[in-house]
C-alpha cells in the first residue's frame, strides 16, 4: 500500500493530533490548516516531519471557505480527511445556567460545510476518505442510552451537541442517508444557514465516503490498544462510559490503512 496523503482540520491537539502522528510515523504525508502553525514550534515530533516534507502547515481558519481551499490546494491529491474540528476551552466558555457557550455556536457545521464545498471534484481525482469526529449522546434516544452517571454532564453540552447534530445533519445529505427530524431532530437554519443545501460546491446527495466516529466521553488516558485491549465499535448504542483520545486516534488510524471496506458510509460508536 503506498503512503498515505492526509488533509487535516482541527488536528492541532487532541485526536486529531494523535491520528496526524501515526500517520506520519506510517509514512504518510499530512497537511495541516492551522490557525497558528507557531503551536508546533516546540514540537520536535512534528517538526522532524516539517523537515523532511511529510508534514505541511499551512495557516489558516476552517471558518474562512478562502482558508479551507488554500488547504486543499496545498495537500494535492488527497486519499483521505481527518476532520476533529471541535468546542475548546478557548472557542468556549461555561454558564452555570446555559452550560457550555459556544462563541461560535456553529463552529462544527459551518467547517465541515467549507470543507465540503472546496473539495476537489472527481475530475481531480478520486473523491478522498473523509473521517468526522463526532459524539455519544446527541440525539434523544441516544442520550437515553448513555449510562446514568454520565448523564447530567452531558445535559451541559447542549450547545455543541446541537453544533454537531447540524454537522451530521450535512454529512447525511451528502452521504445520501435517511435523516428523521423526530428521531435524529431538525438542526435550526441559524446553525445550517439559509439554503445550504444549494452552496456552490456541496457534493451530490449520496456521493460522499465518509465515516462519522461518535466518540463516547474523552479521556486523556493511554492508548490501550497498544497495550492489545480493546475498545467497542458498533452502529448500535453501547451505553459506555469514556474513551481516550489516543483510543480513538488509533481507531481512525486503523481504519484508514486496514480497514476502510469495513466501516465506508457508517456512523459507529465507540467507547471502552
Amino acid at each position: 500500500m503506498a503512503p498515505l496523503n492526509i488533509l487535516t482540520f482541527g488536528a492541532s491537539r487532541n485526536i486529531g493530533y494523535f491520528a496526524a502522528v501515526r500517520l506520519l510515523e506510517q509514512g504518510a504525508t499530512v497537511t495541516f490548516l492551522l490557525r497558528s502553525p507557531s503551536i508546533f514550534d516546540e514540537d520536535t515530533t512534528i517538526r522532524k516531519y516539517v523537515q523532511s516534507g511529510h508534514a505541511r502547515l499551512v495557516k489558516g481558519d476552517a471558518l474562512n471557505e478562502a482558508d479551507t481551499r488554500r488547504a486543499w490546494d496545498a495537500a494535492g491529491i488527497v486519499d483521505a480527511v481527518v476532520f476533529t474540528i471541535g468546542a475548546t476551552p478557548s472557542s468556549a466558555s461555561f454558564s452555570l445556567t446555559k452550560g457550555l457557550v459556544m462563541k461560535t455556536p456553529n463552529l462544527c457545521t459551518q467547517c465541515i460545510l467549507n470543507v465540503l464545498c472546496t473539495m476537489p471534484t472527481s475530475a481531480h481525482g478520486p473523491q478522498p476518505k473523509l473521517v468526522v469526529l463526532s459524539s455519544t449522546g446527541l440525539t434523544p434516544a441516544a442520550h437515553k442510552a448513555l449510562p446514568i452517571l454520565l448523564k447530567p454532564l452531558y445535559s451541559m453540552l447542549g450547545a455543541p451537541h446541537r453544533d454537531k447534530v447540524a454537522m451530521e445533519r450535512v454529512i447525511a445529505h451528502c452521504a445520501g442517508w435517511t435523516w428523521d427530524p423526530k428521531r435524529d431532530s431538525e438542526p435550526t437554519v441559524d446553525l445550517m444557514g439559509e439554503g445550504w443545501t444549494e452552496r456552490s460546491g456541496l457534493p451530490s446527495r449520496g456521493s460522499l465516503d465518509v465515516l462519522v466516529v461518535r466518540a463516547g466521553w474523552l479521556t486523556d488516558g493511554p492508548c490501550e490498544a497498544d497495550k492489545g485491549k480493546g475498545y467497542r465499535v458498533s452502529e448500535q448504542e453501547l451505553g459506555g462510559y469514556t474513551i481516550s483520545r489516543k483510543d480513538a486516534a488509533h481507531f481512525v488510524v486503523d481504519v484508514l490503512t486496514r480497514r476502510w471496506d469495513e466501516f465506508s458510509k457508517k456512523r459507529v460508536n465507540l467507547t471502552y
